[in-house]
Parts: C-alpha cells; structure tokens; sequence
C-alpha cells in the first residue's frame, strides 16, 4: 500500500499580524516567514476554497491588506 503524502509545515505565523499592512511590505514579510505561496485578493473576488498547506491569503483594499487568513 502506498503512503499518504505529508503535507509540508506551515509557518507558526499568525494571519492576524498583517492585517493594516501595505500589500507589498506584507507579501515580502509573509515570504520572509516561509509561507510558500501568499495570495493577494481584491474584496469580494472569486477564489477556489481548497486548503492549500502554506498558503497565505491577503484580501486588499486600498492597499493595505483588510483581511489575512490560512490555506
């Protein structure tokens, strides 16, 4: 029987902390701290909602992230 793949780490990061940040700083930030993949959304955009391990969502207003959570 195969294995079931494990799924890589996420970063002991708190979504929250970014939140009021400029988009750019915020994105580099989020690198900076391991997440492998940071997504930055326009409000009310139309995403998938599979959970994706080390991601990082960022929704964006006036150029400041308004909203931040995982996956």
């Amino acid at each position: 029987m195969a294995q079931i793949p494990t799924p890589p780490a996420e970063p002991q990061d708190s979504p929250e902390g970014y939140v009021g940040l400029d988009a750019p700083h915020a994105e580099r930030l989020a690198r900076e701290r391991g997440w492998s993949t940071v997504r930055s959304l326009p409000p009310g955009a139309i995403i998938t909602m599979e959970y994706r391990a080390g991601r990082l969502n960022f929704e964006v207003r006036d150029g400041r992230v308004a909203r931040a959570w995982k996956g």
